[in-house]
Formats: structure tokens, C-alpha cells, sequence
């Protein structure tokens, strides 16, 4: 068995040793773990939020009451505190950024429930749903207003534009034990904000990382009716230097995917001839005929490995009461809609992610380890209310390797409309040999293209530049 290796880069100066595809090297030497990160947290007193904190907190800070209304709540009277442009605002540096928030898995029995799978660890899904809150609470924190009033809600709102990159180390987390969120801002455009978070869980008394993720968020008007300016960032010292330009790279990069892929360009030459093999090998060698395709052994048709869920989005809150060990009367939120009356980003990551590990666990017929999500694009928001539908299936395989897509989409009953969502890649590796997918349409032939080509990036296999 051929057996790849991730390629792996330095981050936070060797502070995280985090997986990541070729393309996305992303290096902050700046910010060492015995220097800015230990004296940003004695800054804090040691105390750190909890997640359940950090989203009261959001809520104080836009403005937001608790509860669900079918009518919006209009915020169009803080318009006259934005800023008309960058130069209006401060600028910031990247160590001024750092944020850290804590999940108390080692006080909450119930908490622990939540976030347990059946083997014991900690549900990736449920890390998915935390690190998109925090990452627009590390986006949020970086604004820094004049024109806003101490005592008025922020003017701003923080959308989630995509995911770039969720690397996951060998490091499996248990459920009895805490887990650090952190995070930085990474680099900003006029209106985006790029921030990286990153997830460690203590044992043993120490911080074992899990995983790193970088999020492109928008930075949208009080009524999310266009693009609000946001704090310039600039570089402190040469090392943060190197972390604009590493994002900069990271920028370019999208930008030649999306130009470069199947959807705006015909597949390169040596893809072409990948999908004539595909064909040939299909060929009925007793009738060999052009309209007439039998499965070759050992191999199964790309559209059988597909599952589908459909979930209607209600407005739900749920609120638990947990009894740590010393910590009477704590509580904790579960909001599948955001502070918008919008379905929680991070609600869409968790089942998109879950229904992903049902398709790898019925394709290879083992429990399959997540080593890479890539390129989550949120194209429309979902409303409360709505009927989402996921389907997600294996779209290329390479010896014990699983590249897996899940599409969602919005479905209107009553016209029959289906709107695209989100789009969501995942990587998964089976510990046998995974059976090889088989397109059968032109349309799937270009999906095996696509999930080849994020397999060839994340394994390092091949540069998208």
C-alpha cells in the first residue's frame, strides 16, 4: 500500500505543528508560546471565556435580544457609526489580535455528553460549530471604531465568506478533558478578515494541539446591505511581514483555483486522458460499443455511494443546565440559527461533516479518520424556516484514501427551486483499501476531476501554482 504523507508546516513557530496541503504553507513565527501567547493569558488573569461566554458576549456586543421574531430587529440607526473609509480607523498589528476561549470539558457531565461520539472522543462536528462562532469573535474583536459610542452595538456584521483550510493532527481528543480555542487575525482587505484559529486539548498537563483552521470572513453593514471598512494591519516586525505575505500567497491561490477549475476551464491534458481511461476501462470488451458501459471489478459506480438528509431549519435554542464540579448554576447555549435569524454556519459545517463520515463509513466499510477539510464555501444564506437538503458522496479514491464532497442546497416546495448553499470537501482516510468510484456522466467525470485535484493539494502531491 502506497501511503502518503500530509505535508506538515510550522505554525505559531513551531507552537503548532499543524497538517497542511502544499499550497496553504502558513507559517507565524512571530508568536511564540513562551512569549506572546503566555503573556496575552496572564494579561487575562489567567481566566479565559468559555465558548458559552464568547457567544453572550457577541450577542451583548451587536446588540441582540434573546428569542426568535418573525420580524427583524432593525439596526439601520447604526449606520451613522460607521466609518466611510479605512483611514478612518486605527490600524492594528497581529499580535494585538490574539483571543482564547475555553470549552470546560473536564467540570461539565453534560457538556461532555454533547460533545462525546460513541468511541469516546470528542464529535469533530461539534469543534466545527465552536471554531466558526470564535472565528468571527476574533473578527468581531478586531474592529476597533472611534465613531462608535461605548455604550451603542456595534454597527458591523461578520459573515462567513469560506473556510480555506481545517487540518487535523494524529492527536484523537478525549471528552473529559478541556479544549483551547485561539486565534488571530492573519491578514485583512478592505473588508475581509482573514483569521486563523486553532484548537489544543490539555493532557497530562499540557496543551496538545488538534487542529487549524483558517476562515475568510466579510465585515457587512448594520442592515447587511453592503461592505463595512475595517482596520487596516500592519506588520509589527519582519516575522509578521512574513505572515501578510504568506496570506497573500494564500489569496493568489484561490484566486487561480477558481479561475482554473472545471466549472470556468477544460481539464488539463493529463486529466483528459484520466477521464478516457475511466471510459475505456468501462468498456464491455465482449460488445465493445460506445453507448454501453459495464462496472469494472472491483470498482462501484460513483452516483450508488451517494446519502442524502433533509433538515428543516427551526429557530432553536436550547439551553443547558450543567452541574460542574465547582461551578453552580453554569450554562451553555446550542443555536442552530445565528445572530441573524440565519442557520448557524457552523450548524451547516457539523451535519455536513457527519453525513460526510456516514458516506466514508458505508464506502470503506470502516470507521473513517478525517485528515483534511478544504475549500467550505458559503454561497447563500439559509433562512430559518427553510428546507436544507445534503447530499454527499465519494467522488475520488487513491489507495486508502476517500476524497469526499457534500453539496447543500435550499429546496422550495412549492416551486420545486433548488438553490446551492454550500459546498463542503473532505478527506478521509479508511484503514483498508478503498474501493475505486466509478463516474458515469460527463458531470461526474468532472467531479472525479475535482476531488483528484483536492486529494493531489492536500497530500502535497501537486502545487495548484
Amino acid at each position: 500500500m502506497i501511503v502518503y504523507k500530509v505535508m506538515r508546516a510550522q505554525s505559531l513557530s513551531g507552537y503548532l505543528n499543524i497538517c497542511f496541503p502544499k499550497p496553504a504553507v502558513f507559517s507565524i513565527s512571530s508568536i511564540r508560546c513562551n512569549q506572546t501567547l503566555q503573556g496575552l493569558e496572564l494579561m487575562q488573569n489567567g481566566e479565559l471565556l468559555t465558548i458559552a461566554e464568547v457567544r453572550k458576549k457577541f450577542m451583548d456586543l451587536m446588540g441582540i435580544q434573546a428569542g426568535f421574531r418573525t420580524l427583524k430587529q432593525s439596526r439601520a440607526h447604526l449606520l451613522k457609526y460607521l466609518p466611510a473609509s479605512q483611514e478612518e480607523l486605527p490600524p492594528r498589528t497581529i499580535k494585538e489580535t490574539f483571543q482564547s476561549a475555553i470549552i470546560p470539558l473536564s467540570t461539565n457531565v453534560r457538556l461532555q455528553e454533547k460533545y462525546v461520539s460513541v468511541l469516546g472522543h470528542v464529535r469533530a462536528g461539534r469543534l466545527m460549530e465552536d471554531m466558526d462562532i470564535f472565528a468571527a469573535w476574533v473578527a468581531m474583536n478586531y474592529i476597533k471604531n472611534p465613531k462608535q459610542p461605548p455604550d451603542v452595538p456595534t454597527p458591523y456584521v461578520i459573515v462567513t465568506v469560506l473556510v480555506d483550510q481545517i487540518s487535523f493532527t494524529d492527536f484523537v481528543p478525549k471528552a473529559q478533558a478541556d479544549i483551547r480555542l485561539s486565534g488571530i487575525v492573519s491578514s485583512v482587505g478592505r473588508s475581509s478578515i482573514e483569521t486563523t484559529v486553532w484548537l489544543e486539548q490539555q493532557q497530562h498537563g499540557q496543551w496538545q494541539k488538534i487542529t487549524s483552521a483558517i476562515f475568510l470572513m466579510a465585515a457587512r453593514n448594520a442592515n447587511i446591505s453592503g461592505s463595512a471598512p475595517v482596520n487596516k494591519l500592519v506588520a509589527a516586525d519582519d516575522e509578521e511581514k512574513l505572515i501578510l505575505a504568506e496570506a497573500e500567497v494564500r489569496k493568489k491561490r484561490r484566486h487561480f483555483e477558481d479561475s482554473g477549475s472545471v466549472l470556468n476551464k477544460v481539464p488539463a491534458p493529463d486529466e483528459q486522458s484520466v477521464i478516457h481511461n475511466l471510459f475505456v476501462n468501462s468498456v464491455d470488451m465482449h460488445n465493445p460499443t460506445i453507448n454501453r458501459r459495464v462496472l469494472p471489478p472491483g470498482t462501484v459506480w460513483m452516483a450508488d455511494t451517494k446519502r442524502s438528509n433533509i433538515i428543516f431549519s427551526h429557530p432553536e435554542v436550547k439551553i443547558h443546565n450543567f452541574c460542574p464540579v465547582n461551578m453552580p448554576g453554569n450554562k451553555t447555549e446550542k443555536v442552530d440559527r445565528n445572530l441573524h435569524n440565519k442557520v448557524f454556519g457552523g450548524f451547516l459545517m457539523r451535519q455536513a461533516l457527519e453525513l460526510a463520515w456516514i458516506v466514508g463509513y458505508f464506502h470503506s466499510k470502516h470507521r473513517p479518520k478525517l485528515l483534511h477539510i478544504s475549500d467550505i464555501s458559503f454561497k447563500k444564506p439559509v433562512d430559518v424556516g427553510s428546507l436544507l437538503g445534503m447530499t454527499g458522496q465519494v467522488i475520488y479514491t487513491e489507495e486508502n484514501y476517500m476524497q469526499i464532497l457534500v453539496h447543500a442546497e435550499v429546496t422550495s416546495p412549492f416551486s420545486g427551486q433548488q438553490v446551492t448553499t454550500n459546498v463542503f470537501h473532505y478527506t478521509y482516510e479508511a484503514p483498508d483499501y478503498a474501493t475505486k468510484v466509478m463516474p458515469n456522466t460527463y458531470h461526474e467525470a468532472m467531479m472525479y476531476i475535482d476531488g483528484r485535484r483536492h486529494f493531489q493539494e492536500v497530500m502535497g502531491l501537486k502545487s495548484s501554482s
